[in-house]
Protein backbone atom coordinates (compact mmCIF):
# COMPACT_ATOMS: atom_id res chain seq x y z
CA UNK A 1 0.00 0.00 0.00
CA UNK A 2 2.74 2.50 0.99
CA UNK A 3 4.71 1.82 -2.20
CA UNK A 4 1.63 2.45 -4.36
CA UNK A 5 0.87 5.72 -2.59
CA UNK A 6 4.52 6.75 -2.96
CA UNK A 7 4.50 6.09 -6.72
CA UNK A 8 1.45 8.30 -7.16
CA UNK A 9 2.85 11.03 -4.87
CA UNK A 10 6.12 11.18 -6.88
CA UNK A 11 4.17 12.89 -9.66
CA UNK A 12 3.50 15.90 -7.42
CA UNK A 13 6.07 15.99 -4.61
CA UNK A 14 9.83 15.62 -4.03
CA UNK A 15 11.23 12.49 -2.41
CA UNK A 16 12.02 14.51 0.74
CA UNK A 17 8.43 15.79 1.00
CA UNK A 18 7.02 12.30 0.48
CA UNK A 19 9.39 10.85 3.07
CA UNK A 20 8.63 13.51 5.70
CA UNK A 21 4.86 13.76 5.29
CA UNK A 22 4.46 10.06 4.54
CA UNK A 23 5.99 9.22 7.91
CA UNK A 24 4.18 11.96 9.79
CA UNK A 25 0.77 10.98 8.36
CA UNK A 26 1.28 7.22 8.58
CA UNK A 27 -0.92 5.68 11.30
CA UNK A 28 1.90 3.25 12.09
CA UNK A 29 4.42 6.01 12.79
CA UNK A 30 1.99 8.48 14.38
CA UNK A 31 1.41 6.01 17.22
CA UNK A 32 5.11 6.24 18.15
CA UNK A 33 4.51 9.97 18.92
CA UNK A 34 7.66 10.85 16.93
CA UNK A 35 7.58 13.43 14.14
CA UNK A 36 10.04 14.06 11.34
CA UNK A 37 11.01 17.72 11.47
CA UNK A 38 13.81 17.88 8.87
CA UNK A 39 14.54 15.78 5.80
CA UNK A 40 17.32 16.83 3.40
CA UNK A 41 16.51 16.87 -0.31
CA UNK A 42 18.93 13.96 -0.90
CA UNK A 43 17.44 12.03 2.08
CA UNK A 44 20.91 11.68 3.64
CA UNK A 45 19.82 13.57 6.77
CA UNK A 46 16.66 13.13 8.84
CA UNK A 47 15.90 14.73 12.19
CA UNK A 48 13.01 13.63 14.39
CA UNK A 49 11.50 15.01 17.56
CA UNK A 50 9.61 13.12 20.22
CA UNK A 51 7.60 15.49 22.40
CA UNK A 52 6.53 14.59 25.92
CA UNK A 53 2.75 14.29 25.75
CA UNK A 54 -0.22 12.57 27.32
CA UNK A 55 0.14 9.87 24.65
CA UNK A 56 3.63 8.79 25.69
CA UNK A 57 3.97 9.85 29.34
CA UNK A 58 4.78 6.88 31.55
CA UNK A 59 3.99 6.19 35.23
CA UNK A 60 6.76 8.51 36.47
CA UNK A 61 5.95 11.35 34.05
CA UNK A 62 8.75 10.86 31.50
CA UNK A 63 8.62 9.67 27.89
CA UNK A 64 7.86 5.94 27.74
CA UNK A 65 10.93 4.04 26.52
CA UNK A 66 8.85 2.18 23.94
CA UNK A 67 7.92 5.50 22.33
CA UNK A 68 11.58 6.50 22.14
CA UNK A 69 12.47 3.19 20.56
CA UNK A 70 9.54 2.97 18.12
CA UNK A 71 9.99 6.56 16.93
CA UNK A 72 13.59 5.81 15.94
CA UNK A 73 13.13 2.25 14.69
CA UNK A 74 11.99 2.58 11.04
CA UNK A 75 13.94 5.67 9.99
CA UNK A 76 17.26 4.22 8.77
CA UNK A 77 15.73 1.32 6.86
CA UNK A 78 13.23 3.39 4.88
CA UNK A 79 15.79 6.18 4.44
CA UNK A 80 18.33 3.76 2.94
CA UNK A 81 15.71 2.04 0.75
CA UNK A 82 14.93 5.42 -0.80
CA UNK A 83 18.58 6.40 -1.22
CA UNK A 84 19.77 3.12 -2.76
CA UNK A 85 16.78 2.40 -4.99
CA UNK A 86 15.16 -0.77 -6.25
CA UNK A 87 18.31 -2.82 -6.98
CA UNK A 88 18.90 -3.40 -3.27
CA UNK A 89 17.08 -5.23 -0.48
CA UNK A 90 17.21 -3.40 2.86
CA UNK A 91 16.03 -4.83 6.18
CA UNK A 92 16.40 -3.88 9.81
CA UNK A 93 18.35 -6.77 11.26
CA UNK A 94 18.71 -5.81 14.91
CA UNK A 95 18.39 -2.87 17.24
CA UNK A 96 19.22 -2.07 20.84
CA UNK A 97 18.62 0.96 22.99
CA UNK A 98 20.65 1.93 26.04
CA UNK A 99 18.80 4.42 28.23
CA UNK A 100 21.08 6.97 29.91
CA UNK A 101 18.58 9.28 31.68
CA UNK A 102 14.84 9.94 31.74
CA UNK A 103 13.34 12.00 28.91
CA UNK A 104 11.53 14.76 30.81
CA UNK A 105 10.94 17.02 27.79
CA UNK A 106 10.93 16.93 23.99
CA UNK A 107 13.89 14.96 22.62
CA UNK A 108 15.50 14.67 19.20
CA UNK A 109 17.49 12.22 17.09
CA UNK A 110 19.40 12.58 13.83
CA UNK A 111 19.82 9.91 11.15
CA UNK A 112 22.74 10.58 8.83
CA UNK A 113 24.25 8.74 5.89
CA UNK A 114 27.53 10.00 4.48
CA UNK A 115 28.96 9.48 1.01
CA UNK A 116 31.50 7.19 2.71
CA UNK A 117 28.65 5.07 4.11
CA UNK A 118 27.13 4.73 0.65
CA UNK A 119 30.47 3.90 -0.97
CA UNK A 120 31.15 1.26 1.70
CA UNK A 121 27.69 -0.28 1.23
CA UNK A 122 28.00 -0.40 -2.56
CA UNK A 123 31.53 -1.83 -2.43
CA UNK A 124 30.68 -4.52 0.13
CA UNK A 125 27.47 -5.53 -1.63
CA UNK A 126 29.18 -5.66 -5.02
CA UNK A 127 31.98 -7.86 -3.61
CA UNK A 128 29.96 -10.06 -1.20
CA UNK A 129 26.35 -9.77 -2.31
CA UNK A 130 25.28 -8.56 1.14
CA UNK A 131 26.44 -6.36 3.99
CA UNK A 132 25.49 -5.48 7.57
CA UNK A 133 25.87 -1.78 8.39
CA UNK A 134 25.84 -0.66 12.02
CA UNK A 135 24.67 2.88 12.83
CA UNK A 136 24.66 4.40 16.33
CA UNK A 137 22.32 7.38 16.61
CA UNK A 138 21.62 9.10 19.91
CA UNK A 139 18.46 10.56 21.40
CA UNK A 140 19.21 13.95 22.95
CA UNK A 141 17.35 16.79 24.63
CA UNK A 142 17.40 20.41 23.38
CA UNK A 143 20.74 20.99 25.15
CA UNK A 144 22.39 17.96 23.55
CA UNK A 145 22.31 15.86 26.73
CA UNK A 146 22.22 12.18 25.77
CA UNK A 147 18.98 10.49 26.82
CA UNK A 148 19.58 7.18 25.02
CA UNK A 149 22.06 5.56 22.65
CA UNK A 150 20.93 3.21 19.93
CA UNK A 151 22.65 0.58 17.84
CA UNK A 152 20.95 -0.35 14.58
CA UNK A 153 22.17 -3.13 12.29
CA UNK A 154 20.84 -2.76 8.77
CA UNK A 155 21.09 -5.62 6.30
CA UNK A 156 21.68 -4.60 2.67
CA UNK A 157 21.89 -7.02 -0.25
CA UNK A 158 21.89 -7.04 -4.01
CA UNK A 159 18.34 -7.93 -5.06
CA UNK A 160 19.42 -10.86 -7.28
CA UNK A 161 21.78 -12.21 -4.61
CA UNK A 162 19.01 -11.98 -2.01
CA UNK A 163 16.48 -13.84 -4.19
CA UNK A 164 18.98 -16.62 -4.87
CA UNK A 165 19.87 -16.86 -1.19
CA UNK A 166 16.18 -17.20 -0.29
CA UNK A 167 15.75 -19.92 -2.93
CA UNK A 168 18.72 -21.85 -1.53
CA UNK A 169 17.27 -21.65 1.98
CA UNK A 170 13.82 -22.78 0.80
CA UNK A 171 15.31 -25.69 -1.17
CA UNK A 172 17.47 -26.79 1.77
CA UNK A 173 14.38 -26.98 3.99
CA UNK A 174 12.53 -29.27 1.56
Amino acid sequence: MYRTITKIAKRFFTDAQIYKYGFNWSPMYRRSTGRLVTVSEDLMYVKIKIPLSIKNRNFVGTIFGGSLFSATDPIYMIQLMNILGDNYVVWDKSATINFKRPAKETVFSEFIFSEEDLNLIKTEVSENGEFNLVKTPKIVDKNGTIIAELSKTIYIADKVFYKNKRKRKTNSLA
